[in-house]
């Protein structure tokens, strides 16, 4: 098996007792047997970023109270994914017709900007006016403070200006809430 580089050190008792320690550290006390490696670190001893945050929950929500299935539940990834797919080809087919009649000879790019902007417009007048955008509304989802009341407007633009960031969307905590709704106290959750 192999040797660590730092365990055949001549004379540094001192050097060599820390490689020990590294390694009962690293590999646990039954992997360490005269100086060579019997044990092997498999990703299951060291965890993975695809489980997410540690949790002794048995569905996310639970810790706040939430049922695991139908109304009031968490709404799941691929839902949320699905949602936001709806709201794009929603938005995307209305430029994609003013483009081709409205607008012909209009630059790409200008009608790429105008059509995100539309798109941020879009996702904060519907969260902040009924609490769900039509993708959340055919998916049967709503934006929620924790205490259970609609977004409202203020936290509907925050949100959704995070949102367009894509990055805090991805970031999720044990209970499936990305760091845009831990920053407004909201939660996206079944209302059917």
């Amino acid at each position: 098996m192999a040797r660590f580089p730092f365990s055949s050190v001549g004379g540094l008792g001192q050097v060599s007792q820390r490689a020990g320690r590294l390694r009962q550290v690293f590999l646990g006390r039954k992997g360490v047997r005269a100086g060579k490696v019997s044990g092997v670190v498999t990703r299951r001893d060291l965890g993975s970023w695809i489980e997410g945050a540690p949790t002794d929950q048995e569905y996310p929500g639970q810790n706040m109270g939430r049922p695991r299935s139908g109304r009031g539940a968490i709404a799941r990834p691929v839902r949320r994914l699905l949602a936001f797919w709806i709201d794009w080809l929603l938005i995307e087919g209305m430029f994609f017709v003013l483009g081709q009649t409205v607008f012909p000879g209009v630059n790409t790019a200008a009608l790429d900007v105008a059509q995100l902007v539309m798109f941020w417009l879009y996702m904060v007048a519907a969260v902040g006016f009924m609490g769900h955008t039509v993708g959340h509304f055919a998916l049967g989802m709503q934006v929620q403070r924790l205490d259970g009341k609609p977004a409202g407007w203020l936290t509907a633009l925050i949100r959704q200006s995070m949102v367009m960031l894509v990055l805090p969307v991805v970031i999720m905590d044990a209970d499936q809430r990305g760091l845009h709704d831990r920053a407004r106290h909201t939660i996206l959750v079944m209302i059917r």
